[in-house]
C-alpha cells in the first residue's frame, strides 16, 4: 500500500466517511484529487481494508460511506512501527527569497509582508482549531493522554501552529533586514 492509503485509513480510525469527507480531510496532510482517492478506496475495499454502506439519496447518486476494517486496523498498527519516508518540500515562497535581491526593496518588503499577512491568518485558524479542540473534549488539553481519540490531533495542531510561528517570526526577522 501507498502512504495516501495508510492515511484514508488512518482518517477511518476517528469514524466513518464519505470518499468526499476523506478527501477533505486529508488536504492538511497530503495534496489528493478525487482521481486518487475513489480508486484507492475501491482497492482498500476489496482487499478487505474499508468496507461501506450504501446511503440513498433522493437529489443526487446515493453515496459510500467508508468504515474501518480490523483487518486494516491491523494494517494501520505495522505500518505505525514502520520507518518514516523524509517529509517532501515544496516551498515557492522559499525559492523567491532565495533570489530576492533581483527586487528592490519595496517590491521585497511586500512579497514579506503578504507571506507574513498569510502566516497571521493561519495563527487564527489554528487558535479557532483549538477552541473547537476545547470544546470537543471532556477535559482541558493539557491532559489529553495517548488513548484519547483527540491526541493526534492536538499534537498535529500544536505542530502546525508551532511551524507557523516560526515562520511568521522568519518573516518579521527579514524584515528587520530590508531595513
Amino acid at each position: 500500500m501507498n502512504t495516501l492509503s495508510y492515511g484514508l485509513l488512518s482518517l477511518l480510525t476517528r469514524g466513518s466517511r464519505t470518499g468526499y469527507e476523506l478527501m477533505l480531510h486529508i488536504q492538511p496532510f497530503w495534496p489528493a484529487k478525487h482521481s486518487q482517492i475513489y480508486p484507492l478506496l475501491a482497492r482498500l475495499e476489496q482487499n478487505g481494508y474499508v468496507q461501506f454502506v450504501h446511503v440513498p439519496q433522493s437529489d443526487k447518486p446515493d453515496k459510500k460511506v467508508y468504515s474501518l476494517t480490523s483487518l486494516g486496523e491491523d494494517a494501520l498498527r505495522e505500518w505505525m512501527v514502520m520507518p518514516t519516508d523524509e517529509p517532501v518540500l515544496r516551498d515557492e515562497f522559499a525559492l523567491k527569497v532565495y533570489c530576492i535581491g533581483l527586487v528592490d526593496k519595496g517590491q521585497a518588503l511586500k512579497v514579506l509582508l503578504d507571506r507574513e499577512n498569510y502566516y497571521k491568518k493561519k495563527m487564527e485558524k489554528f487558535a479557532l482549531s483549538f477552541e473547537q479542540l476545547k470544546n470537543d473534549s471532556s477535559k482541558p488539553l493539557e491532559e489529553l493522554s495517548l488513548e484519547d481519540p483527540l491526541f493526534g490531533i492536538y499534537l498535529l495542531i500544536g505542530k502546525a501552529r508551532g511551524k507557523v510561528k516560526a515562520d511568521l517570526e522568519w518573516c518579521q526577522w527579514m524584515k528587520s533586514k530590508l531595513r
